[in-house]
């Protein structure tokens, strides 16, 4: 409830999760009001079954009611304290079943208590709204799932919503969270992030516990949030690392040096996403930012390890489950995952190997930027009716989806995605490992000039 008016205000719905934690500060918004403006939202909305898995109003509203009283004394544990936000179902959630947007796993039992990344939230103070939907076991970065929802793209109604954090990004682009916590194995933040012009932030394998979460590769798997901004990003991550947030003040792109690959991330991309993200690249050079352009080999090099390592992790994690009960999947993520019986131990063990050693000739070589710049996707959102219908145009989709994200979780580092003017498109710019914070703050100087 706005104070000043006594009504509860749909424009909070689009608001940035850290303005609504500011405002909730100056006892401008009440956390309870905020919170029944999106479990009403949610519960109204023509998709919101394609949304969220489940709805938890009478948590969200107990911990409102706390929020709110601790605004009222002046004892607030963080600038979001408050703030409502949705998790994707593979998070578990006290109460609830991590199903993982697969009816393979319909037997899975209710957790007793949150997972550790949830638990950190609700002792900052912020707001569960519930979970939401994503692709089967978070193995797809198309966000398609037959099985439970295919959650909408608020920019078409045929375009696939990315994923697997599918739900995750829908909740925040259609209002219905101020943000979303998702996962990111091979793009599954930055590429819903971008088909739903939002900005996600894929962070570092052991920066934020996974632990009470649905594996899927645990070499690779990371949290991340999708959100309305840079500042919303490096906040929520704080929260989930138990770190400080990054200081974002003052941040400049001058004298910034960033490197773009010339080859691999550009490769039978289309002439939209490149086109966006060329647009994009020159209001960063115009903000100070010098650009470098070259080839680097390591990105080539690295993507033929993926399979064996990702999909192998997920075989050894899945396997004895899918030959059991796999005929409840989605056949698409049903062969994928089974693809990953054809890599031997030795094949996994040497595919570790070289990746080590591409991973440290990739630091070296990058080592005198700031950031690498790629288009996050190289496509735009495919069309959700001919992935369905056309598995040969699914599977290569599929990949072509995650062909520029993968490598930045393959070779370790951070990594940020910015959303274009043009829909669909994202700028994802690339650091070095636990280098979030600096990160956030290159982040935050380009979404300004993003903006300009």
């Amino acid at each position: 409830m706005d104070e000043g008016s006594g009504r509860m205000s749909d424009s909070w719905r689009s608001m940035r999760a850290a303005d609504l934690g500011r405002a909730i500060g100056a006892k401008e918004i009440d956390p309870v009001a905020l919170t029944e403006t999106f479990l009403a939202a949610a519960e109204a909305h023509p998709e919101a079954g394609r949304i969220y898995v489940d709805l938890t109003p009478e948590r969200a509203r107990a911990e409102a009611e706390a929020a709110a009283a601790r605004a009222r004394l002046g004892t607030r544990r963080h600038l979001l304290d408050g703030v409502p936000i949705s998790w994707k179902d593979l998070y578990e959630v006290a109460g609830t079943r991590a199903q993982a947007g697969s009816a393979m796993l319909d037997d899975r039992p209710f957790a007793e208590a949150d997972c550790p990344v949830l638990a950190r939230a609700t002792a900052a103070g912020m707001v569960c709204l519930g979970k939401t939907h994503m692709s089967e076991l978070a193995f797809s970065g198309l966000g398609v799932n037959p099985v439970t929802a295919t959650s909408p793209n608020p920019n078409d109604g045929d375009w696939a919503p990315g994923g697997s954090s599918s739900g995750a990004a829908s909740s925040v682009a259609f209002g219905l969270a101020a943000a979303g916590i998702g996962s990111d194995t091979g793009g599954s933040v930055r590429i819903p992030s971008a088909w739903q012009n939002l900005t996600g932030l894929k962070t570092t394998l052991g920066l934020i516990p996974v632990e009470g979460s649905v594996p899927l590769s645990a070499a690779f798997d990371t949290v991340g949030p999708l959100c309305r901004s840079v500042e919303d990003a490096a906040e929520i991550t704080a929260i989930m690392a138990g770190t400080a947030a990054p200081d974002l003040a003052g941040a400049s792109l001058q004298g910034k040096r960033i490197l773009v690959d010339e080859a691999t991330m550009h490769d039978n991309a289309e002439d939209a996403p490149v086109a966006a993200f060329e647009a994009g690249l020159a209001k960063l050079e115009a903000a100070g930012a010098e650009i470098t352009r070259e080839t680097i080999p390591e990105f080539a090099a690295v993507l033929p390890l993926s399979g064996t390592l990702v999909a192998g992790e997920a075989w050894a994690t899945w396997g004895k489950v899918i030959e059991a009960r796999g005929d409840r999947m989605f056949h698409q993520i049903r062969n994928r995952t089974m693809g990953g019986a054809a890599f031997s131990a030795a094949d996994y063990l040497r595919a570790w190997t070289a990746l080590r050693t591409l991973r440290e000739s990739y630091l070296a070589r990058v080592s005198a930027y700031d950031a690498v710049a790629a288009p996050t996707a190289p496509i735009l959102p495919p069309s959700v009716s001919r992935l369905l219908s056309d598995d040969a145009y699914y599977e290569r989709i599929n990949l072509m989806a995650l062909r520029n994200t993968r490598i930045g979780n393959l070779l370790g580092v951070s990594a940020l995605t910015l959303p274009l003017e043009a829909p669909g498109c994202g700028l994802m710019l690339m650091a070095r490992p636990f280098a979030e914070g600096a990160l956030c703050r290159l982040g935050k100087a380009a979404e300004d000039a993003l903006a300009g």
